[in-house]
């Protein structure tokens, strides 16, 4: 086989993932979007590249070489700012205040939208992002929501069996009452899988809109409760290490998830993640 076609082995959006810079869902974005060049050609979705092709993104070249460090970071996201890098608004951003790297960039694991508050991961490995957001890693989210009102039980099992909204079927994995009054109501909610604003919703569907939603776990990882809101911490060696082994993947040379970068600034002395399944 000719050598530079064997090389051709990796999807452009993997390569991408793999080098620090975005998830592969968002890499994809970015390919369907035309923001992507390969040797100065406009790339398709699919696109396989070596090492030794150019890949370009916003005309800016990717290094050669894949992200060196593995680091997760935990937000406590407060209401009123934005997911997204850039806003046409100039909006504020989670991204404003995140540690500066050195190489590659932080990729957030998924979103909350502007409203919401709460646990919001981000990691240096594309890769290791892409699988914590993934459904195939059954990791689920728990969230606090506060609603006018208070359910029936008519309400509570339609909201745990599901109902067509807008051609989407949404639901809860698991619903309980937390506490609250006859006009105002606390709500633990998880989720498998996260759609657009499907809490707010789902409970409008149901007669009871949201009035704060706060997300407070992430799979395994919590906001301790010495992280106030609008707060980071990075995620010690230990906890990256156990969350890369719970999604299926090999952890990482402790080298690589050293103290580099200023990294031991930010990172957390104690554990940011509770009982988990399969989690070792």
């Amino acid at each position: 086989m000719n050598k530079s076609v064997s090389q051709k082995c990796n999807k452009l959006q993997k390569t991408i993932a793999d080098r620090g810079l975005a998830s592969r869902r968002e890499a994809e974005r970015w390919i369907e979007a035309r923001r992507v060049k390969v040797n100065g050609e406009v790339a398709h979705l699919g696109q396989r590249v070596s090492v030794d092709d150019l890949i370009e993104i916003d005309d800016e070249t990717l290094t050669k070489t894949p992200s060196v460090s593995c680091r997760v970071l935990l937000l406590n996201k407060p209401a009123g700012v934005i997911c997204s890098r850039k806003d046409a608004l100039h909006r504020s951003s989670v991204f404003d205040n995140l540690p500066t790297l050195t190489a590659g960039r932080w990729v957030s694991v998924g979103r909350l939208d502007l409203q919401s508050s709460g646990v919001l991961l981000f990691s240096t490995d594309g890769q290791l992002a892409d699988k914590l957001m993934h459904p195939s890693s059954g990791l689920d989210r728990e969230y606090a929501v506060r609603v006018r009102g208070r359910l029936d039980e008519a309400q509570l099992d339609l909201a745990l069996s599901g109902a067509n909204i807008d051609g989407e079927q949404l639901r809860f994995s698991d619903i309980r009452f937390f506490n609250g009054s006859s006009s105002n109501s606390w709500y633990h909610v998880v989720l498998m899988e996260g759609r657009n604003r499907e809490i707010r919703r789902l409970f409008e569907f149901l007669g009871s809109p949201v009035s704060r939603l706060k997300r407070v776990r992430y799979g395994p990882v919590i906001a301790p409760s010495w992280l106030k809101t609008g707060q980071y911490t990075e995620l010690n060696i230990t906890d990256v290490s156990k969350l890369y082994r719970l999604v299926g993947l090999s952890a990482p040379d402790k080298n690589k998830m050293t103290k580099k970068h200023g990294g031991s600034k930010y990172q957390a002395t104690k554990s940011c993640l509770i009982d988990y399944p399969n989690l070792v």
